[in-house]
């Protein structure tokens, strides 16, 4: 990790909360951060889920994002918070749970003194009026979180490529199993991957930013592509041959039913990642670029790692 951007925070052992850790981000986060020498506490619901993920010294909490008591514990004695939480695979009103979450989750962060909060979101466009349920949701988690007191630094990322990324797994599984798609508009829809190992570097990264205002990142990978492209890029590595046929009345919500043959334990977060793919999630300022040293990869070596990876 670069140091370039600033130093360590005034103690080498100040320490780091992951809510989130059991996620798959978190998950891979906290080795990361382990491996720089970061005194680390995992956040779980239930704890006990993470014994034997992560090293002997990182300490194990309990904590609920909709339990504002139990933040109190988590967060003692914090300075940086990665929230990494989201609810739609738990609330049939995620919309309203992560409302309540982030509520919860500033109001505890400020009371225990908290520096910073780092939060994974979503790309998209505020302004477009047919802002998917999913990222729109996504955005006003961001603005309690900023609007909260504490310094906050949004991330907004796209599809995220890797082994176990419920978004990569979901182009994998419908390339995999259906030699032909009757594909609706949205496979032209622009986006902007990025690799998990580019996404932990601009997590880790912030973790020694200068203090400053809050504020949003847009991040992604080196190339924009559409979905459409995504799953053709994926079909060459793997030797398949598909065929994708365009047929523009069908919706994305239509298209999301999909899932119920080649995804059913993932179809309810599933559809309401789906559900977003009508919105361009491309990066819309350089940001990124100014203030952090990470040269995100390219979609294609994108997924040849997480390829590589998932037959580890």
């Amino acid at each position: 990790m670069s140091q370039s951007t600033g130093s360590r925070p005034e103690s080498a052992r100040a320490v780091v909360l992951v809510a989130g850790a059991s996620g798959y981000v978190g998950s891979r986060l906290v080795p990361r951060l382990e491996r720089q020498g970061v005194a680390v506490r995992a956040m779980a619901r239930t704890p006990a889920k993470l014994l034997g993920r992560f090293a002997p010294d990182t300490e194990l909490v309990e904590g609920d994002v909709l339990d504002r008591a139990s933040l109190d514990v988590a967060l003692a004695g914090v300075e940086t918070v990665y929230y990494l939480v989201h609810s739609m695979s738990g609330s049939s009103d995620f919309e309203a749970s992560d409302r309540q979450a982030a509520t919860n989750f500033v109001a505890a962060a400020a009371a225990a003194g908290v520096r910073r909060i780092i939060y994974l979101g979503g790309l998209g466009d505020d302004a477009d009026p047919k802002l998917s349920p999913h990222l729109r949701s996504r955005h006003e988690v961001g603005r309690i979180l900023r609007e909260g007191g504490t310094e906050t630094i949004e991330f907004r990322a796209s599809l995220v490529v890797g082994a176990g990324s419920l978004s990569f797994d979901l182009v994998k599984s419908l390339t995999d199993r259906l030699p032909v798609m009757l594909c609706p508009r949205w496979l032209a829809t622009p986006t902007q991957p990025i690799a998990i190992d580019d996404l932990l570097e601009y997590l880790l990264e912030a973790l020694v930013l200068r203090p400053g205002r809050s504020r949003i990142v847009e991040i992604g990978g080196a190339d924009i592509v559409t979905y459409g492209d995504v799953i053709r890029i994926y079909a060459r590595q793997r030797g398949l041959r598909r065929w994708l046929i365009s047929v523009p009345v069908l919706t994305p919500r239509l298209s999301s039913l999909w899932l119920a043959l080649v995804t059913p334990t993932a179809f309810e977060v599933g559809r309401h990642l789906i559900e977003g793919l009508e919105n361009p999630t491309v990066v819309r300022d350089d940001t990124a670029a100014k203030a952090f040293r990470v040269r995100p990869m390219g979609v294609t070596k994108a997924i040849q790692r997480a390829l590589a990876a998932g037959q580890d």
